[in-house]
């Protein structure tokens, strides 16, 4: 009987941590790959921040941010040729590549709330930029950390 309140308590904690979420408005980064949309969304969850990556660059959906929910804020990455490879430096890219990355990103592109190129600021430079524009447009979030997502990308960070 124990074991079973205790089972009961926890999913009510569960639960009530689910519905929280939910109501905290929907933060979407979308952004070539390797722009550090995986690094801004752990930063961001773990700010309090309902904050979810979309990998559209890898779908020919032009609205694939749209869809699984209409994000308050989109937020657009960017990085160059010579960002992307140092910062994953086990994948080929190419010109080609990004540009067809971008072509796939437009849609977003064009809706972005916040676009950043990425290519020369840290990843904590990146953070101080969309925490400073979330609190100026006053983008609630919770008081503690959200709970982490898979990310998006290689296992590196960026």
């Amino acid at each position: 009987m124990e074991g079973t309140k205790r089972w009961r308590d926890e999913q009510e904690v569960v639960l009530t941590a689910n519905l929280m979420v939910e109501k905290l408005p929907l933060i979407k980064v979308v952004g070539v790959s390797a722009s550090g949309k995986s690094t801004l969304v752990e930063a961001l969850r773990a700010a309090g921040w309902n904050a979810r990556p979309v990998s559209q660059e890898h779908s020919d959906a032009p609205d694939l941010w749209k869809q699984f929910g209409f994000p308050r804020v989109l937020i657009y990455l960017d990085n160059d040729l010579e960002g992307q490879r140092s910062r994953r430096p086990d994948v080929s890219w190419s010109a080609e590549n990004l540009a067809k990355e971008r072509q796939r990103l437009r849609h977003a592109y064009e809706h972005a709330d916040l676009r950043i190129n990425t290519a020369h600021l840290t990843a904590e430079q990146v953070r101080e930029l969309v925490i400073a524009f979330l609190e100026a447009n006053r983008i609630r979030r919770a008081s503690t950390p959200l709970p982490p997502l898979p990310r998006t990308g290689g296992s590196s960070k960026t």
